[in-house]
């Protein structure tokens, strides 16, 4: 975690993967795995292409700036994406 002043942040994704429409996977610093529905937060012009399934799967965690992006530059607040996620259970978590 970094904290450095004006742009630090509490969270920092190091992995995503996209598993439906608008839903991704996230793997934070502290190695939990959380679950988000981004679709609350395509509004605005830089999100619209995210809406295209397609362009959605075309996210990346990256390594710079410790959060989501796609090609077109939209990204998202990693301290967001943790406070609007669910941690996600595993079967043996969930004692199947």
């Amino acid at each position: 975690m970094r904290f450095d002043g004006v742009g630090s942040v509490l969270h920092e994704v190091r992995s995503a993967y996209p598993v439906a429409p608008y839903y991704l996977i996230l793997e934070f610093e502290n190695g939990e795995y959380r679950v988000a529905n981004l679709l609350p937060f395509l509004k605005g012009p830089i999100f619209e292409p995210l809406k295209d399934p397609a362009f959605f799967r075309q996210v990346k965690a990256d390594p710079d700036t410790r959060t989501v992006v796609w090609p077109n530059g939209a990204d998202i607040c990693p301290d967001v994406l943790y406070a609007n996620s669910v941690p996600l259970k595993l079967p043996e978590e969930l004692g199947a």
